[in-house]
Parts: structure tokens; C-alpha cells; sequence
């Protein structure tokens, strides 16, 4: 018998408005469920992915489509793996890109710093980006199911961003309190 359940949703929804659609992908693709085929999404089962789907799949009959809302589970542990693969292999891809946005961000801290942009300003900047990173961080990790493998390496260069701009921010105190003002 199998180890994990999902839920299934297989729905339609009219070509126009498109807005409608977008929204309706949107809101699947936010409570973390994958497609299998265009149309056909699947989500672990619990009763908060329970209610989320079955508010989305009312929102598609309201606007004039149809959804059909399946518990289901593999026929074996092969498929099972499959889907779980799919899992991670996008959220991989999510985790990927932010570590793409944590370089970006560790290029920039260094660059100041080789400037010598120890100034308030750029890390009050600095402070602020770097908590658009852990929040997108969190939001990963939330729909992160079935821990893909990049998660940890994320959660490490997070912190790895958080030590620079610490080592930044001693940099800006230390200017600061070195200023003579007339």
C-alpha cells in the first residue's frame, strides 16, 4: 500500500477572461502543487491542502469552468518516488535561483566594501535586501515538501550573507564613529 496520499485536481478553465485563468495558476502554484499535465496538478494531502484546493476548485466552478478533486496515491513505490522527484526537482529550481540572487548579493556587498561604502545608507540598503532573501527563503521552504537536496546549501549561503553583512556593518560603525563632524 502506498506511503503518501495527494490530492488531485483536474480541472478547465474558459480561455477568457485570461486574468481568470492567471489567477487561478497562481493560487495552485502558491499552496505548492505541481503539474503533471496541463490541467492536472497534484499537492500532498492534509487538511490545509484539503481546504485550500477545494476553495481554488469552487473558484473554478464559479467562474464558469469545471474541476474534478481526487484523493490519490501511486500504484507503486516507483511512482511514488516519480512524483516526489518532481517535487524537488522544482523547488531545486526555486532554490537555484536564490542562490543566484545570494551571489548577486555577496558581489554587491563586496563591491562596496572594496569602494569603502561604509555609510548608514548602504546598510540600512543592504539590511533590507537581505531580508527580501530570508523572507523568499522561508516562502521556499514552506512549499518545500519533501526537502530537496539544495535547501541546506540555501540555508547556508543565507547565513553565510548575514555573517558579510555583519562584517559590513562593524565596517560602517567603525567609519561612522571615526567621523568628525563640524
Amino acid at each position: 500500500m502506498s506511503a503518501n496520499e495527494w490530492l488531485l485536481l483536474s480541472y478547465r478553465v474558459p480561455a477568457e477572461p485570461s486574468s481568470k485563468r492567471v489567477s487561478i495558476w497562481r493560487k495552485i502554484r502558491g499552496i505548492g502543487a505541481i503539474y503533471i499535465q496541463n490541467g492536472v496538478c497534484i499537492l500532498p494531502k492534509n487538511e490545509e491542502h484539503q481546504r485550500q484546493v477545494k476553495m481554488i476548485k469552487n473558484e473554478i466552478v464559479t467562474n464558469g469552468g469545471d474541476a474534478l478533486l481526487f484523493e490519490t496515491s501511486g500504484l507503486d513505490q516507483k511512482e511514488e518516488e516519480q512524483i516526489i522527484q518532481r517535487f524537488n526537482d522544482e523547488k531545486n529550481e526555486e532554490y537555484k535561483e536564490f542562490l543566484g540572487k545570494c551571489k548577486d548579493y555577496l558581489d554587491e556587498l563586496k563591491e562596496e566594501t572594496e569602494q569603502q561604502h561604509f555609510t548608514y545608507a548602504e546598510l540600512q540598503e543592504n539590511d533590507e535586501e537581505l531580508k527580501k532573501l530570508k523572507q523568499w527563503l522561508d516562502k521556499i521552504k514552506k512549499l518545500d515538501f519533501y526537502k530537496a537536496s539544495l535547501q541546506s546549501e540555501a540555508e547556508e549561503e543565507l547565513l553565510h550573507c548575514e555573517q558579510m553583512l555583519d562584517h559590513f556593518a562593524h565596517e560602517v560603525f567603525n567609519t561612522e564613529s571615526n567621523k568628525t563632524y563640524e
